[in-house]
Order: C-alpha cells, then structure tokens, then sequence
C-alpha cells in the first residue's frame, strides 16, 4: 500500500519511519530500499509540524550526497537544512568554537599530499627512516589512533616511534595553525568533551539530529553524535550493517549492532522492500549474506519480476575471463539496448583492471575507470591551490615549499631544509621567516641567486595579497596567480604534458567563474576549504562508457547489468581474509553490496588460472559463489559466440563417462578422460589435464566431475 507523506510517495513501513517524531530510531535500510527518500521525508515530516529548520542537522558521508538531500528539501520545502559531512560539520563547529583549543578560526586544513609531508619532516627531525612505505604505516597508525580518540601518551609503550611522531606532527600542525582531516573530527570530539559551554550550545542548536550511513561510523564520529545528542537522544539512524565494508578507513560495524545498547528505548523499523533489483538477485544475496553472524536478520524482496538466473562463468584463464565480460556486455548493449553508462565491471583489486581494459579495447568498447586520479589531485591544480592559501595565511610552510620553486629559483632540497630549521629555531611563521631573510636579520646561508628569487617570490604573494584585500572576484585572482607566477612557462618546461595541463589550469579558472556565480557569499577560503573537501568520485566523466571499479567503489551504484569478477579464494575473499573470521565476514558484506548493485543482470566470474603474484596459479572458485544456491545460478561454459553458449552440467556419478569425454575438475581445469573402470572406490577414471601436462586417476565421488557438453 502506497501512501503520501510529506509530499513524497511511501510504503506503510517508510511512513512508519518518516513520522518518527522524538527519541532514538534505528532505521535499518536494505540495498535498494530508499533509504534517501526516508532520511528526506523525515526532515519534511519535522517541518511540517513546526520544528525550526535550524534545529534539524542532517549528517551524510560524502559531498554529492549532502547537496544532492539538500537541494532536494528545499525544492519540496523551501527550507535550509544543515545537510552535511561529518567533515563538513566539525570543520563549521572548530571554525566557530576552536579558540577554546588554543587555534584561530582561520586555520588550515591539509590535503592528503601536505600532510604527508608534515609527517616526512617529523621522521627526518626524529632520524627515523623516510621510506615511502614506513611514512605511509606510520601515517596510517595515527589516523587510525585519531579516529579511534587516541592520543600519543594513549598508545601503547611498544610503539615509542609512533608516539614520538605523533607527539611532534601534531605540534607542527598547532604551530602552524593547520589541521589534517583526522583532526577535524578528532579535535571537535575533544572541544565538546572538554568545554560543557561549547557542548550545550550545540546540544540546543541542533534537537534533531539525522545520520545517513550508521553502519561506516568509526569511534570518533560515533562519540560526536553521541555527545551532541546526550541532551535529548533525538538521533534518527539509517544504514545497514550488510554493507559495512570500511573497517579499514576506521568504520566500526558495532556502532549499528549496538545502537539499542547506546541508545535506551530506541525503536527500530526494517526496510525490506527493494525497489531496484530483480527477485533472483536478491533471493541469491540473501541467502549469501546469512551465512555472517554479525547482522540484523532481514531478507530483501521486491514487487519486480524474478528476472533471468545470475549467469556463471569459469574461464580457463583470466585473459578468456576478461574477453567473455567483454563479449557478452557488447552482446547485451546491442541486443537488450542496456546502454554502456548503465555496465559496469566490478572488481576486488585495482590490478585487476589490466585485462578487463585490454577486452574492451579489443572490442572498441569505451570505459570509464571509477576512482582514479582526481581533477583535485592533479599537480597542476594543487600548484596553484597553494599559491591561493599563501594569500590568505602566513603559516602554510607547506604551500610555501610547493610554490617558491615556480619557476625554478634555486629553492631544492638543501635551502628548504634549511628554512625547516630556521622555523624551528626561530619559532617564526613561515613568511615572517622570509622578510627577516630578506632584511639580513637572520642568516640562512642563501645564495645571492636564491636571495633574489626569495625577494621576486614574496613581491608576487604580497601583489597577489592585493587583490585579495580589495575584493577582487576570485576568477581574476586566480588568473592574475597564473599570469603573474608565469606559471604556463613554467609547465612549458614539460613538452609532452603542457597542453593537457593547460587545459586543466583553464578548467579550473572556468570552475571558479562558475563556482562564483552559484554561491551567496564567494570568498577565497570557503572556495579552497570546499575544494580541500571534495571526494574524489564528484568529477566523472559522464559520456556513454562502461564503468569499471573497485567493489569498495560501487557502494551506493547501481547499473542495469553487472560483472563481479575474479570470484576465486584468496582475490576474493581477499588473501588478507585468510584465517580471520571478521575480516571474511566483511569480504561477504563487500560481495553483497556488489551484488546488489545489479538491477536486471548479474554475471560472476573466475578464472581455473591466473598469473599472480609473479607466477601462474591454480585457482579455487570463491567459497561465496559455493554459498549462493545452484538454482540461482545459469551456469555458462564459453566457446564460441557465433556458436552460442553451452552449459556446464553436473553428471550421474554411478554411470561412467566415455573415453575421451570432456570434464572439468575445479583444482586441474579442464580435461578428457583417457579410461574408466570400478575399484573399491566406485567409478574411476585417469584423466589427461592438458594445462597441467599430467595424468590423473580420480575417484568420481570424490573428484565431483562436471561434463563438458
């Protein structure tokens, strides 16, 4: 039964949800069954009834999201809702309130690559190794220890270096009044813990408190809503801890499981009803993901039609793998008329990409790989990204060194060594460093060569100050950076790259224009922090072309028709899995959310063999294609296209197979029987293995044969 709820269509159980006014609630949202739309409806609900929209704070986990449920309140309610990321929220909470942590409200906040570089520093100063690999574990420990709320004397005795490189990063970071993305929920957490003042002015300001995704909250964003919502336990919950698969960012799927726990007399609804997927596919991902223990029990449905079985394919090798998806995608967007935007190729690692690339080549079909370098990340951007934040900060050493450089003035290794120390000794900001260098008040040893570009370098940034102090429109500020830092000269010293990074500078000038025209109140840094904010899946190339990704990457997709691929032990479930219970329940969980992705056709896929790991391998089928009942499956065995395609099918183990029948066995590939005859074992057979080279004598009861007919 259908009905009208706050202006939006909705079933008995999302009306259920959507007129929840007060107290904790736990919707626990299915793939596909409009969770989005109970998130929006609840907020319009809360309207209606006279709630302010200030007091309502909607929390998503990625951009699109947010302005995506944003626009969508406002077009049916002409209300501004607070509708963000956990990012986005703590960076609006600290730029407001951070004075109480000893910080001024106009600091800055890293990307990925800066932060990077503050960490190399500190392993330099502290004489630890500076490998790539070392800075990255190292990094990784303290991300983890900052969304977990730990700090360096929190850590255990037996990670001294840990401690030590924490200790100083994060006095770096306070030094020069910057944060790296970890601190923004890891310092708000510790502004609310530590200031009652601070925690009860946000506890009144936001009554009503909504969550998108529960299930991918780690400890430090659980702790923020569980502090902002003591007061009044207004927390509305949406997720599914089916698809919780980012334990590895920090998610903790206990979070979900424990909410009635966290949450005393918190009520909770179970959105079944799925309204992307044939029946077939979610028969199957039900019965595949009830083999976890860590869940709430549910079983999807759908009004749609069963649909086609999942079709199942076991190549002899991956290079045949890759051509089968190729062959019958092209097969089914010419037949079926299911355009290429609407394919997509799943797989479990970015390596295994190649082949899946080269198929599609050979079949002239166009791809888009999903998750790659962002426009933002591009060098050519964050060059003049960091010109920008040295207009508006004296602090940013890191925008400093990036920039100094363009066009070459000397500035390498050695002389920005040398300026690290004189901020150290100094205890200076990094262009008061620069001015006193310049006046012969401090001595860094610089040549007459480095001293002039030193004096060219802070002429521009003060001329550049200019415009910024005058109001100037942000598109001509940039474009004055690009002119007058020569920085097109400067790229032309890369022949080969020059033109495509031109264009990039100039679709980042075209960005700003646009950017300036869609926003209330443009200004410099509201344009650098949402652009230090942006994901890296926000800029797609939207042209008609199959999509390939990671699994990880296809949460919150869908497509008309989907492969997952490499269904083999040790790809997927992934190696790291191997012997660890939790981690293979969430190598389950990735398998269903991928799964689930599919809303007509779905296709699995292994290879027999794969070159892997610097050697050819025997590979064993995924014990999670074992786990989907045989009745769902159609499975395929590919020969020729123009032939059409035949199945692979079970035989009757008490009648002998002919001499030279085809079969298949699943650790020795595919064969043909030399002989057969009874021992005391029943039926047995010595079958040539033409890939392995060998002849084996096999028990038909045991070795489980299929025939090649």
């Amino acid at each position: 039964m259908q009905t009208e709820t706050d202006s939006l269509p909705l079933n008995e159980v999302q009306t259920e949800a959507a007129k929840h006014i007060e107290g904790p609630l736990l919707v626990l949202a299915g793939a596909g069954s409009g969770k989005t739309r109970i998130v929006t409806a609840r907020i319009l609900h809360l309207l209606q009834i006279g709630v302010p929209a200030s007091e309502i704070l909607a929390v998503t986990f990625t951009n699109k999201a947010a302005e995506e449920m944003k626009k969508r309140i406002f077009h049916l309610s002409q209300a501004h809702i607070l509708t963000c990321t956990f990012h986005s929220l703590c960076a609006r909470i600290l730029r407001e309130s951070i004075s109480y942590l000893g910080y001024t409200n106009d600091f800055l906040i890293l990307d990925e690559e800066d932060s990077d570089k503050w960490m190399k520093q500190c392993l330099t100063l502290l004489e630890l190794p500076t490998e790539k690999a070392f800075v990255k574990n190292v990094k990784n420990q303290i991300s983890q220890a900052k969304g977990e709320f730990l700090s360096p004397e929190d850590l255990p005795m037996d990670q001294q270096d840990v401690r030590k490189v924490y200790a100083m990063y994060q006095e770096h970071l306070r030094q020069s009044n910057s944060l790296d993305f970890d601190d923004l929920l890891f310092l708000s957490v510790k502004l609310l813990q530590n200031h009652k003042e601070v925690l009860d002015f946000y506890q009144k300001r936001w009554r009503f408190i909504l969550i998108d995704e529960y299930q991918d909250t780690n400890h430090a964003q659980y702790l923020l809503i569980k502090l902002l919502s003591s007061l009044h336990h207004n927390v509305f919950a949406v997720g599914d801890p089916d698809q919780s698969i980012y334990s590895w960012r920090g998610a903790n799927i206990c979070n979900i499981l424990n909410f009635e726990q966290d949450y005393i007399g918190a009520k909770i609804v179970l959105l079944e009803q799925n309204y992307r997927s044939c029946n077939i596919i979610l028969k199957a991902s039900n019965a595949l993901i009830q083999n976890n223990t860590g869940r709430f029990e549910k079983n999807l449905w759908s009004h749609r039609s069963d649909g086609d079985r999942i079709g199942l394919f076991i190549a002899d090798n991956e290079r045949k793998e890759a051509d089968f998806v190729a062959q019958k995608l092209l097969q089914m967007h010419q037949q079926r008329n299911i355009p290429l935007t609407d394919c997509a190729i799943f797989y479990r690692t970015n390596f295994q990409s190649r082949t899946f690339e080269d198929a599609l080549l050979r079949e002239n079909i166009p791809y888009k790989i999903i998750g790659g370098l962002s426009f933002y990340q591009r060098r050519e951007i964050k060059d003049l990204l960091a010109f920008l934040r040295m207009l508006l900060t004296d602090c940013d050493s890191l925008s400093f060194f990036r920039t100094v450089n363009i066009p070459k003035r000397g500035f390498g290794q050695t002389a920005q060594e040398k300026f690290q120390k004189g901020l150290q000794e100094h205890k200076l900001s990094i262009f008061a460093l620069c001015l006193r260098v310049l006046k012969g008040e401090i001595d860094l040893a610089l040549s007459s060569k480095q001293l002039q570009g030193l004096s060219e370098y802070i002429e521009l940034i003060k001329r550049l100050r200019v415009l910024v102090k005058e109001g100037k429109p942000l598109h001509e500020v940039l474009l004055s950076t690009v002119e007058q830092s020569r920085y097109f000269t400067y790229l032309q010293e890369d022949k080969e790259s020059y033109m495509e990074r031109r264009a990039n500078v100039e679709e980042l000038l075209a960005k700003a224009t646009e950017w300036e025209k869609e926003t209330t109140d443009p200004s410099l840094a509201t344009f650098l922090e949402e652009l230090t904010l942006k994901s890296s899946l926000e800029d797609k190339d939207l042209r008609d072309a199959v999509r390939l990704m990671t699994l990880h990457n296809s949460k919150g997709l869908e497509f008309s028709l989907a492969f997952l691929v490499g269904m083999e032990e040790e790809l997927f479930p992934h190696i790291n899995a191997k012997d660890f219970p939790s981690l293979l329940e969430e190598e389950r969980r990735l398998c269903y959310v991928g799964m689930t992705r599919a809303k007509d056709y779905l296709f699995l896929t292994a290879s027999r063999y794969r070159f892997l790991w610097g050697f050819s391998r025997v590979m064993h089928p995924s014990r999670f294609l074992k786990e989907i009942p045989s009745h769902f499956l159609q499975p395929l065995q590919h020969s020729s296209f123009s032939q059409g395609e035949e199945e692979l099918i079970h035989y009757d183990e008490d009648v002998p197979l002919p001499k030279g029948a085809s079969v298949m066995h699943r650790d020795f590939g595919s064969g043909t029987i030399q002989k057969s005859y009874r021992t005391s074992l029943g039926i047995t057979y010595d079958v040539f293995f033409p890939g392995l080279s060998i002849t084996k004598t096999l028990a038909a009861k045991y070795a489980k044969l299929k025939q090649i007919t």
